[in-house]
């Protein structure tokens, strides 16, 4: 076994300088990596192979047995049948995280819809449809619908879906005002006025997202990503320069997006404020002539009596 140790460094070390020339005029023929490069090349063939064969070779020794051809002939044919397995397993290894990358794009992309429902869900099915608004739509619910259509050109339905929840809101609190209100007070004028303002912020929150998001609506982060994973190390400085600056375009445009949208968070959370305050005034007058705890002991007493009308018939 030492000798075949000893005949395969050998074997293996003669092979450097010829696989060196080669790759350094065809880097693909000697390096299974991808995209190949005479980098790759003169840090394998000048480097880990001699440093290989040095560590067999030195292992090889103590035992004081002289190589074999057998040794010799693994060593010169190892470095031909180690590249066609090595592309192999890196062709596995690579299909394997994109599957991996896959996988995880489509449970983002689950999320992200189950997501969608849930504010759908939210907006009590109140969807605005740009294109055929509702006939008895205000200024304020036309508003919406062009905010929502800007945001749907720009290809974020993610965010879009916040119109609806605006919209939502603004009709939900308009009928608990006026099952409360009388249209013609001056408390109903005064609330519904300060209702359409926080309204009309959103809908310039709105604008502003679709602009931002209108901006980089033509740029394709994975497509970006993949490049810069795969030819990374073949691309030029510019070009890989032009590249990374997209990416940090697309994460500049979601943080400002993300606080947009929470921006509209919180106008959201003021009309739901302003619903359970409204829904919380009594304005009408009470239908029972009794209060409920004298309903109640009325109730138990005609209950603690009701077996003497039974007996009195009998």
């Amino acid at each position: 076994m030492l000798g075949f140790l000893q005949g395969f460094s050998y074997g293996l070390f003669l092979t450097c300088l010829p696989w060196l020339l080669v790759g350094l005029v065809n880097p693909r023929l000697a390096v299974p990596v991808e995209p190949p490069g005479r980098l790759q090349v003169i840090l394998r063939y000048a480097l880990v192979v001699p440093f290989i064969s040095l560590l067999l070779w030195l292992t090889s020794l103590w035992g004081g047995f002289g190589p074999t051809l057998t040794g010799w002939l693994a060593g010169l044919v190892a470095v031909p049948v180690a590249l066609p397995l090595e592309r192999r397993l890196r062709g596995w290894l690579a299909r394997r995280r994109e599957k991996l990358r896959q996988a995880v794009r489509a449970s983002e992309e689950t999320r992200r819809r189950a997501q969608q429902q849930r504010d759908a869900h939210e907006a009590d099915l109140a969807v605005l449809d740009p294109a055929r608004p509702p006939a008895d739509a205000d200024d304020l619910v036309l508003a919406l619908c062009r905010a929502k259509q800007g945001l749907v050109d720009a290809r974020r339905p993610d965010l879009a879906v916040q119109a609806d929840r605006v919209y939502s809101r603004y009709r939900h609190v308009l009928e608990v005002m006026g099952s409360r209100f009388d249209s013609g007070e001056l408390a109903f004028a005064r609330a519904r006025g300060l209702v359409v303002e926080v309204c009309r912020t959103a809908v310039d929150t709105l604008d502003a997202m679709a602009s931002r998001a209108s901006g980089v609506a033509n740029v394709d982060g994975d497509f970006v990503r993949r490049r810069l994973s795969r030819e990374g190390r073949a691309l030029g400085g510019q070009e890989r320069a032009a590249l990374v600056r997209r990416l940090e375009l697309l994460e500049e445009t979601e943080k400002g997006l993300r606080e947009l949208a929470a921006r509209n968070e919180s106008a959201l959370t003021v009309l739901d404020d302003t619903a359970v305050s409204l829904a919380r005034i009594e304005t009408g007058r009470p239908q029972a002539s009794v209060t409920t705890e004298q309903a109640l002991e009325e109730l138990r007493r005609f209950v603690s009596r009701a077996d003497r009308y039974g007996r009195g018939r009998s």
